[in-house]
């Protein structure tokens, strides 16, 4: 019993404290504006505005490059995404179209290319665009075809679902509500000077804090080399003002139709708070607590202060409501499969190397390429952590095929995102959509592995475009036979 309980010690303490560092450092500035825009999207925006762009029976050429187009601008991870992902898709967008924009957003967003081409190489960068660009369209439109008639129940079940105006277009207070949450997220992911530089900074009269560091980084151990992220004091703080405000939303968000009462209010000043808190730059000294008021900071509450007034002029009480309900019914459906996945990568993290998966994909294989999208699966990374992380198996001697398919299957197939997006669009669509990124990532990876070992830029390109051509066909049979199955998600 003893040799039982101290096998699986490790892994617990290995899960709880992945999913401590996790809440303490990601859910905020990322995660809480993406349920709120994903609110806002279902309570919002008219059915027609979502239908016209990204419906299934919208044009192709405007439909799938919009949703690849709105996914390259939010440098976001795919947990993030998610919630969008599900306000789009819930608002009346295809199956297809919502399904490009759920691959490629946190795949190929401008600040991940960026940084990746400054990190590893621009050959590799470009690489990750063009194959993330076409795969993730063309994942989308096979999902859309094998799922042609669950996708028309949908659009059927979505006509009048949600709240929200009912003309054509989108009331000019809405959208400014909407793009401030937009401005919002950005402010609070985009990694630049003027954000992340702080402008003055105020030493809390404390004592000597390191020790309280020394104490967190004892109870939750991690190496940062490996991209693992410790609990930080502030990062104590921000988990328990997202208990407080778990507390708040239950007793006044899960009954907003009845009126705002004072947890209702409550739970939106502790967000409000929660966001302010998690913008500034802690740090722990001899002499105290060193708070630094970053940009960041100073813009989160520019924004916070612009949102609060359109919504009190511009925003009809009952939309509000609307608003927050939706937002509510998004975390409620979310974020308890969130917080599983994540404890359970901290335990596979605690079983799994990163020198085994080098060692598997040390050359531009079959099992090298399927080996770096497994990796992507068990060992998921924030975005942009992974491309440092990519830069070290780089250096341990992994090859630049892997590589990239790691890179294209790491922000999409992480165990938490498999499990919401089974949530929202049902199993059986889920297993397929897994399959075909683990297809399509390792392909990917295994045509610029041979590119780079070599083979001439022609024959990699008709051997990819041989392979497209016969996984349509393959596609368009099954999609044959599925539409004269019954309906079912």
């Amino acid at each position: 019993m003893e040799s039982i309980t101290n096998a699986i010690s490790p892994l617990l303490e290995s899960g709880l404290g992945n999913l401590a560092a996790y809440l303490a450092a990601h859910v905020l500035l990322c995660l809480v504006p993406a349920f709120f825009i994903a609110g806002a999207m279902a309570a919002l925006i008219p059915q027609e505005a979502v239908t016209r762009f990204l419906g299934r029976d919208a044009s192709k050429a405007v439909s799938y490059p919009a949703a690849a187009a709105a996914g390259s601008l939010l440098a976001v991870c795919s947990c993030t995404i998610v919630p969008l992902f599900a306000g789009i898709y819930r608002k009346g967008a295809g199956l297809g179209p919502a399904i490009t924009f759920l691959f490629f957003a946190p795949a190929a967003n401008i600040l991940a290319l960026v940084y990746t081409g400054g990190v590893i190489g621009v050959d590799l960068a470009a690489a990750r665009f063009i194959l993330s660009l076409a795969f993730g369209i063309g994942i989308g439109m096979i999902m859309a075809l094998v799922f042609h008639a669950d996708d028309a129940a949908h659009e059927e079940a979505t006509g009048g679902a949600f709240a929200g105006p009912g003309s054509g277009r989108m009331g000019r207070g809405s959208l400014a509500f909407l793009l401030l949450w937009v401005a919002l997220l950005l402010a609070g992911t985009f990694k630049v000077a003027f954000l992340t530089g702080s402008a003055f900074e105020l030493t809390l009269p404390l004592g000597d804090t390191r020790p309280w560091q020394e104490a967190l980084d004892a109870l939750v151990p991690h190496d940062a080399g490996r991209g693992e992220e410790g609990v930080s004091v502030q990062g104590v703080a921000l988990i328990a003002l997202l208990a407080a405000i778990g507390l708040c939303a239950l007793k006044g968000f899960e009954h907003i139709h009845d009126g705002f009462n004072g947890w209702a209010r409550a739970g939106l000043a502790l967000i409000a708070a929660t966001l302010l808190v998690a913008a500034l730059a802690v740090r722990e000294s001899g002499s105290g607590l060193v708070v630094g008021f970053t940009g960041k900071f100073f813009a989160v509450a520019l924004l916070l202060v612009a949102l609060a007034a359109v919504a009190r002029k511009a925003i009809a009480r009952e939309d509000l409501q609307a608003w927050l309900w939706e937002s509510w019914r998004f975390i409620r459906q979310i974020f308890p499969l969130l917080i599983a996945g994540v404890f359970v990568v901290g335990v596979l993290r605690a079983l799994i190397r990163p020198e085994w998966i080098e060692a598997l994909a040390g050359s531009n294989s079959v099992t090298g390429n399927l080996a770096g999208v497994a990796f992507g699966v068990v060992m998921y990374f924030p975005t942009l952590v992974e491309v440092p992380i990519a830069k070290m198996f780089l250096d341990l001697g992994m090859h630049r095929g892997p590589l990239l398919a790691y890179l294209m299957a790491d922000p999409e197939l992480s165990l938490q995102s498999i499990l919401i997006i089974s949530a929202i669009i049902g199993r059986r669509k889920t297993a397929v959509y897994v399959g075909l990124v683990a297809l399509f990532s390792a392909v990917a990876g295994y045509a610029y592995g041979a590119w780079v070992d070599g083979s001439p830029p022609l024959l990699v390109a008709l051997a990819l475009g041989a392979f497209i051509a016969a996984l349509a066909l393959a596609v368009s049979r099954a999609g044959a036979s599925h539409h004269a199955m019954p309906r079912g998600t």
